[in-house]
């Protein structure tokens, strides 16, 4: 894994941030960030709110209408440690339902007290009960992407009376299966890559910007592979300063390719078990570092569970491919709105 950057992407936004100083790379970002036609983000929220959970406050927004004819959607970034910033292709939804996107602790504009303490799986996940009571919330649809699909995940084997739709979109399941993925994807590499990689995790590294590049030369064919929209990147620059990489450091740990945190052991596995298949729907990028057979073969073990690749896209599939990703969520969505 890496730290918190861009999206909702488990991988490092350190390197990512790092990656753009460095010597260039070939890679998809070349062309230049345009936005992307016809998708009306909503960049600014309707409404927004501050709500008191366990270790401090989230930053809560919401557009449209939460008393509006259709449930609400939320989704949840990833990281640990990443904030809302690049879920916002999601407010092109808000024309249909209301779409609720918040900031867990220690990310965006969330309370970032920087405790270890709060660090804890279930803590994370009891975040989203009290989103949903904050705002009188009765029923919803619920996704999360890399580490929000590790709790949307855990969420969904609650089997929580107010879930109608849930979206697993290129989750972290298990440590073991992220890492095995992550390694089968390095053995691809140009071979310079991967010695320059090995050489960055050994005691005697290269200098930064030899190991930022390697790094980029992995983030741009399994992360990302187009250019952010300009007006995603304007709003994270007005996101204060947060603890993102330490929450990342601490659960997951400073190398990409091996977990030395909290989620060294972790396994979700056994929670599939336990989904309303008829219910879940697992996605995944193309060339997403969740890698399609795995998220696919997870889907599999769930009774009903359906299964969705999006095309040309990597693990940031809201950057790559919203154009493709939205129409899918709108269709999860209202397949789901009753029962």
């Amino acid at each position: 894994m890496t730290a918190p950057i861009p999206n909702w992407t488990r991988r490092s936004f350190l390197a990512a941030g790092l990656a753009a100083c460095t010597a260039p790379v070939v890679r998809a970002q070349s062309i230049p960030a345009q936005p992307i036609p016809g998708l009306p983000l909503r960049v600014a929220p309707d409404r927004e709110l501050m709500v008191p959970v366990e270790g401090g406050r989230l930053y809560v927004r919401v557009n449209g209408e939460l008393s509006g004819p259709r449930l609400p959607l939320v989704y949840l970034h990833g990281g640990p440690g990443s904030g809302h910033a690049g879920l916002l292709a999601l407010t092109a939804l808000a024309e249909e339902r209301p779409v609720i996107l918040y900031d867990q602790l220690d990310s965006g504009r969330s309370d970032a007290p920087g405790d270890p303490r709060n660090w804890r799986v279930e803590r994370f996940v009891d975040e989203i009960e009290a989103v949903r009571r904050a705002l009188g919330v009765e029923r919803w649809h619920l996704g999360g992407g890399s580490w929000g699909g590790t709790l949307a995940l855990e969420y969904g084997a609650r089997r929580p009376a107010a879930l109608a739709g849930l979206i697993i979109q290129s989750p972290l399941v298990s440590t073991r299966s992220w890492i095995a993925d992550a390694a089968a994807l390095r053995r691809e590499l140009p071979a310079q890559w991967r010695a320059t990689l090995d050489a960055c995790e050994s005691a005697a590294p290269p200098g930064s910007e030899q190991c930022a590049a390697a790094d980029e030369a992995y983030l741009s064919r399994h992360v990302w592979r187009a250019p952010g929209d300009p007006r995603v990147a304007a709003y994270r620059k007005s996101m204060p300063p947060h603890a993102g990489e330490a929450v990342y450091n601490g659960m997951w740990g400073p190398v990409e390719f091996r977990a030395t945190g909290t989620l060294r052991d972790y396994d979700g596995e056994p929670l599939l078990a336990r989904l309303d298949g008829r219910r879940t729907l697992f996605v995944a990028g193309e060339y997403d570092e969740a890698r399609p057979q795995t998220v696919a073969g997870f889907a599999r073990r769930v009774p009903h569970a359906q299964y969705r690749t999006i095309s040309g896209a990597a693990h940031a599939i809201l950057r790559d491919k919203p154009e493709s990703y939205l129409p899918i969520i709108s269709e999860w969505c209202r397949r789901n709105e009753r029962g």
